[in-house]
């Protein structure tokens, strides 16, 4: 159908329009660029991996890494090296060991050297009793170095060795060291190859040679800025920020900003063929398109910053980085980038000019039919998505426990399979040490409780300093496993009921254990307030009660089935051994933060159609305005936390993994189906108690009154 839309060629309306606002306005980012830029450098530097800086302070663990960190020594890092031949160790093994320590020890003068046996003829070299592995271990002051910069030279220091020896690398500092070799550089992979991805996506969207580099250039600019304000974040407010957090922020820096761009484009196309002034036509673009991407940023906004509430550091650090993050790429997308456009003139979209005074043609085009056919097979569509979200829900009975700290690596390091090897040969040192404090007088008994507890396979008493006495206990079963947990619960029972002694007990798998429960206990806070936020959120966009309602139901059904066909990929096709404890938190916060967001520019356009052409043809002609754009979103958004998957660590292949299939879900199914035919059964209830839920007086197309009402549900 051809309709002739008459293009107005009014004067430019108010001072917005005035020649000099788009070259204020990049002016003044420029200045601000100017001095943002050089402090987004410096993010790096005030980022942690520490676990007990992501645990709260009132965490037993926390505390005694405290009062490690206040002792001499504290300054150790613990290396294990695990030496082993298949058909048993040789003399020649013997005296490589031996001579690999004495190395070692001159290279590295270490404050203590421990091990299961000491033998006072030689070195404290340990044999395993099935005589093919031989172990010691070494504690070196960060004097000489971090971990990742100490692995490295001591596994060159003692690579000669006989053929067939083989040795682990490995221990706490050991598996430190090789972590963060997983997040050295990751900012700086994360942001170059978002923009790769991110490049590809807008030339194949619009086709054009030039207009593509504007909303990258915008995005990136927001993307620089985020980053030096979260710096500046840190330096005034000590929020943590990990790497991880580091790197979803220029993922969802570069996701969202990029999704505002191709809306307003959108908008601003279609204005282009009315106005003739383009600085008009931008105007009208964004009074179109900035309601519903202002609202889609709140609900964004306001979800993270739900997140203040929760107590695991890492967690509650995340809601004002990604909060800091989105709000810059609003204000970006909203002033920047129309500048930047605005400037450039029609020329920009070359070769597909929109030209003014020409006759716009409606098409029924993909989203047309689809919406007709959804309209006579409403309650199919409705069933029929349903049937595909539960079926992908039965996924969630697969593995969805957690994920233990040595199965974070989808290729495991030589310090995480030295664990391996460790246990196969010393059983009694093969788990990760508890570390007990207690008062000296009390030493003893501390000692005889722990090494009585069930699950304890060796407990041993360390030095005296500074009014404390360390203890370590070794549990019998492996790492960060449930059987593990449960032996530290019970040692810390124990040991808490000595009036007196003030016992605490921490270490890497108690650090563990305290951060999933802190997890645990989160998300029954931060997932109920999330909901209602988002909720309140969408009532107030749409004034109207059921229409948000339907919505955050469609979405959390959505990030249940996008969880179980994660779950599935994850088990069945992956292999890992579990979901890392913070996945589905924040894959619940973004899948329902940013999913929404489908619906708000989705819903917020039938709203506006609605009004003129009834709940009907409203939900139609708005779902065939956004089709094409929101699905373009969904893909660049889906695409941007997809670059996640490339990294080298399992929790953050899991997240981009969810999100981009939870968007990609919710863009293709839930709003583009769901959405529409739930629109269409309920009618124009959907928008109680708005006025536009009561039949009209005189209907806008002729039909009578309550004619969307009384159209069949299914028509044959």
């Amino acid at each position: 159908m051809k309709v002739n839309v008459a293009p107005t060629k009014e004067t430019p309306p108010g001072r917005l329009a005035s020649r000099w606002v788009p070259w204020l306005v990049i002016g003044l980012w420029v200045a601000l660029a100017a001095v943002m830029v050089p402090l987004s450098g410096k993010l790096s530097s005030v980022t942690t991996d520490k676990a007990v800086d992501a645990l709260p302070a009132s965490a037993e663990s926390t505390k005694v890494a405290v009062l490690e960190e206040s002792l001499p020594g504290a300054e150790d890092n613990t290396f294990v090296f695990v030496y082993r031949r298949a058909d048993g160790l040789t003399y020649a093994d013997r005296a490589t060991v031996e001579r690999h320590y004495d190395t070692l020890a001159k290279r590295y003068p270490p404050k203590t050297v421990t091990s299961g046996e000491e033998d006072d003829d030689g070195p404290s070299i340990s044999p395993s009793t099935n005589g093919k592995a031989m172990m010691f271990t070494i504690d070196m002051s960060t004097t000489y170095g971090p971990p990742e910069e100490l692995v490295g030279p001591l596994r060159e220091a003692t690579k000669d060795r006989p053929a067939g020896l083989e040795l682990d690398v490995t221990g706490p500092a050991a598996i430190d060291g090789d972590l963060d070799a997983v997040f050295d550089g990751i900012d700086l992979q994360v942001f170059l190859t978002t923009v790769i991805v991110v490049t590809l996506l807008l030339i194949l969207t619009y086709r054009s040679p030039v207009l593509w580099f504007i909303p990258l250039m915008a995005v990136g600019v927001a993307a620089l800025t985020s980053m030096a304000t979260v710096y500046l974040l840190v330096k005034g407010f000590g929020i943590v920020v990990d790497n991880q957090n580091s790197a979803l922020l220029t993922i969802l820096v570069f996701g969202v900003g990029t999704d505002y761009a191709l809306l307003l484009i959108a908008r601003y196309r279609e204005a282009l063929h009315q106005h003739e002034n383009v600085r008009v036509a931008m105007i009208h673009a964004l009074r179109g398109a900035a309601p519903a991407i202002v609202a889609s940023a709140a609900t964004v906004v306001a979800g993270l910053l739900c997140l203040l509430v929760a107590d695991l550091n890492s967690i509650s650090g995340l809601g004002p980085v990604g909060a800091a993050g989105i709000l810059c790429a609003l204000v970006a997308m909203l002033t920047l980038f129309p500048a930047m456009l605005v400037l450039l003139g029609r020329r920009i979209f070359w070769p597909a000019i929109p030209r003014f005074n020409a006759a716009m043609q409606e098409k029924p085009g993909l989203w047309g039919r689809l919406g007709t056919a959804i309209n006579r097979r409403r309650w199919v569509a409705t069933l029929g998505s349903l049937g595909v979200l539960g079926v992908l829900i039965v996924g969630l009975t697969g593995n969805t426990g957690s994920l233990r700290e040595q199965d974070q690596f989808p290729s495991p390091p030589e310090s995480v399979t030295g664990f391996t090897v460790l246990r196969e040969n010393f059983p009694e040192l093969g788990g990760q040490p508890m570390t007990i404090y207690t008062r000296p007088a009390y030493q003893k008994q501390i000692l005889e409780i722990a090494k009585r507890t069930p699950g304890v396979a060796q407990a041993e008493a360390g030095a005296t300093v500074g009014g404390w006495t360390d203890i370590s206990v070794y549990p019998a079963d492996a790492p960060d496993t449930p059987a593990e947990y449960d032996t530290i619960k019970r040692v810390r029972t124990a040991v808490h009921a000595v009036n007196g002694a003030e016992a605490i007990v921490g270490g890497p798998s108690a650090e563990n254990l305290d951060t999933e429960v802190t997890t645990t206990r989160d998300e029954k806070l931060v997932i109920p307030l999330v909901l209602a936020v988002v909720l309140l959120v969408l009532a107030l966009l749409l004034r109207a009660i059921v229409a948000p309602l339907v919505l955050m139901a469609t979405v959390v059904v959505s990030f249940a089935a996008a969880f179980g066909g994660s779950v599935f990929v994850f088990d069945t096709i992956l292999g890992f051994k579990g979901i890392d404890y913070s996945v589905p938190l924040l894959a619940f916060l973004f899948l329902v933060a940013l999913g929404v967001d489908y619906n708000i520019f989705l819903a917020s356009r039938a709203r506006e159609e609605t009004a003129r052409l009834g709940t009907r043809d409203g939900m139609l002609k708005a779902l065939s305005a956004t089709g094409g754009v929101i699905t373009s979103a969904g893909l660049v958004l889906a695409a941007t936390f997809a670059v996640l998957v490339s990294l080298p660590l399992v929790m953050l292949i899991e997240v981009g993994f969810l999100v981009a299939f939870g968007v990609l879900l919710d863009a293709l199914l839930v709003r583009s189906i769901l959405v529409p035919a739930l629109t269409l059964l309920i009618g124009r209830r959907i928008w109680w108690p708005s006025r536009l839920s009561r039949p009209p007086a005189e209907p806008p197309t002729g039909r009578p009154s309550g004619a969307d009402d009384k159209e069949p549900a299914l028509q044959r």
